[in-house]
């Protein structure tokens, strides 16, 4: 699936800088995948990459981190949805156990840690649920992304990350 994902942007999208903040945004994807696609595929130099990739990622974030509570509580008047964020939330705090404890630097790790089921995405569902405020998750987030785009980056340039 993400083979082909990727195959689509690299049709649609013809400036490899947006593609790769675009391919940020997204939640499978995030930074994980666009870095190293920014690099590989789409000839960036890794600053650029770099620097897109965690901007793409983060911009994202932001928009979740001050929708999801509104966002939320107003689908929530439809069965469909809270069901949907019922589900969600208790994911969430099953797999948020790291920043139930360590709040700040959980989430930073949490994001900072590029596994699947982690990143920004999830990390903006875990700060809304464990109640981190807005301020300190939109710091935490972003210091776990520039963990994460560094750990991704050196895997990318060493040749141990394969992402296709």
């Amino acid at each position: 699936m993400i083979e082909q994902l990727l195959i689509f942007f690299s049709d649609l999208v013809q400036n490899p800088q947006l593609a790769t903040f675009l391919l940020a945004m997204l939640p499978i994807t995030e930074l994980r995948i666009a870095l190293p696609w920014g690099i590989t595929i789409g000839g960036l130099e890794w600053q650029s990459a770099y620097f897109l990739a965690i901007a793409g990622n983060y911009v994202i974030a932001l928009l979740i981190l001050w929708f999801l509570e509104p966002g939320s509580r107003w689908l929530r008047r439809w069965r469909i949805w809270d069901r949907f964020f019922l589900w969600l939330f208790a994911r969430t705090r099953r797999k948020g156990k790291l920043i139930e404890r360590f709040e700040f630097w959980g989430l930073v790790l949490f994001v900072g840690i590029p596994l699947p089921i982690t990143g920004a995405w999830t990390g903006c569902a875990a700060a809304f649920v464990f109640g981190l405020s807005n301020r300190k998750s939109m710091l935490a987030i972003l210091l776990g992304l520039f963990m994460s785009a560094t750990i991704v980056l050196t895997l990318t340039a060493t040749g141990l990350f394969l992402f296709l």
